[in-house]
């Protein structure tokens, strides 16, 4: 008993703590970025909004995917991001950044995301001063009861309801603070929820504007896996060409020379023998792992969870794997999940200046949910051919998502989702 209500005070004001830190992301961010957003939308009719505006709601929607982030981390709220892709071959100079703005502007998630600033500034942060307000405020009735009234012995001060202007008085102030604590235990939490629920009231698309855009996603991403897979098959052919096939070429050779060399010259018989041995070794090595790059057997044997805790403990930094899977979720599913988390922690390994590393996994709510935490250097982004693209690309091939939480000096947190069921 007692260690749960520790814990629920624990929440309580982890809750509190983080409706304090989202107040002052509301008030300033939100209210900076919604009058550069609005100036630099008016500003296009003279022409330098042209070049500020894609700039600024680029700002925009980097402030709103980091609350999509943290809804869905601190109150598991999912909301759908909806931003139509540009196109592939956008021009660059001016005349690129005309055609952003206008993409940009057509976008009805832009428009979202404006309403979402006012909504945040004014509403969500009326919230979230709730939430805090309901775990600080208590705290002011004890200091009165404890003497601060002493001072409003000349005048009366109300707390909530209470004048205090006594011993006794503070103590009622005292009582209406455990009261409102209390209140909080049970309503902080909820609050803080209830503001994530706002903004994707705002944010998210309406299911017409959902629909079509999974439409035009799922057709984008059905030509992207025809090209991955042409590419896959060129990448094993390639590697069955220059490896395996190779050494079996030379080992047949070297058998031809042995057979005959074996009356001749048995000495250098043997020491063909043995190179042909070797050669057979090491091309049934590469088979392995060719075939593991296709398919890990761990994968398909023992599942996700153990198939990712094998990932880990072959990096060469500190690593943590939690997962809390109740069964399998569909083979291309698992597969396309593995080699997201596979291709994530490399590069971490090779770009992040990390050296420890945190996986979860988990399923609820119909989604496999994977995050791959680093305390590396940040500055992480999608886009521009990196390696996060590829993985935003496998992952939308079965409609998922990808998040990236990269600020200046990390920590960066890379969170995946996947609609799928277990079994």
């Amino acid at each position: 008993m007692a260690q749960a209500v520790h814990g629920r005070i624990r929440d309580t004001l982890l809750a509190g703590g983080r409706a304090f830190a989202l107040m002052f992301a509301s008030i300033v961010g939100s209210v900076v970025l919604f009058v550069l957003a609005t100036v630099s939308i008016a500003f296009v009719l003279i022409g330098v909004g042209l070049v500020t505006t894609p700039w600024t709601l680029d700002l925009v929607r980097a402030h709103a995917n980091r609350r999509r982030l943290l809804a869905a981390t601190w109150s598991d709220v999912r909301i759908p991001l909806g931003y139509r892709p540009f196109p592939k071959d956008l021009r660059t100079g001016f005349t690129g950044q005309v055609e952003r703005t206008t993409l940009m502007l057509k976008d009805p998630a832009t428009w979202r995301d404006l309403r979402w600033l006012l909504v945040d500034m004014t509403a969500g942060c009326a919230v979230l001063v709730l939430a805090f307000g309901l775990v600080v405020y208590p705290v002011e009735g004890l200091v009165l009861a404890a003497g601060l009234w002493r001072v409003f012995e000349d005048s009366t001060y109300w707390y909530g309801f209470v004048p205090v202007d006594s011993q006794l008085t503070g103590l009622i102030a005292a009582a209406l603070g455990l009261v409102l604590f209390c209140v909080s235990l049970f309503a902080t939490r909820p609050l803080l929820r209830l503001h994530f629920v706002l903004a994707r009231s705002v944010l998210a698309p309406t299911q017409e504007q959902e629909l079509a855009r999974r439409v035009d996603r799922l057709t984008e991403t059905r030509h992207e896996a025809v090209d991955t897979a042409a590419s896959e098959l060129r990448r094993i052919e390639r590697d069955l060409h220059d490896g395996a096939q190779a050494r079996l070429v030379a080992m047949g050779m070297h058998l031809g020379t042995v057979e005959a060399l074996m009356e001749k010259d048995p000495a250098q018989a043997k020491k063909l023998l043995a190179t042909a041995r070797e050669s057979s070794a090491e091309a049934l090595t590469e088979l392995r792992d060719l075939v593991r790059g296709i398919h890990p057997p761990v994968l398909a044997e023992r599942g996700l969870g153990d198939a990712v805790k094998a990932l880990a403990l072959r990096l060469p930094l500190a690593s943590e794997v939690d997962v809390d899977l109740a069964g399998r979720a569909e083979a291309p599913v698992e597969s396309a999940a593995y080699f997201a988390v596979s291709e994530t922690l490399t590069n971490v390994v090779k770009h992040a200046g990390a050296d420890r590393v945190w996986v979860d996994l988990h399923h609820a709510d119909g989604m496999l949910r994977i995050s791959v935490t680093d305390n590396g250097g940040g500055g992480a982004t999608v886009g521009g051919g990196s390696g996060l693209s590829g993985i935003e690309r496998r992952l939308g091939t079965f409609d998922g998502v990808l998040a990236v939480s990269s600020p200046a000096g990390g920590p960066t947190m890379v969170t995946m989702e996947l609609p799928c069921a277990l079994s």
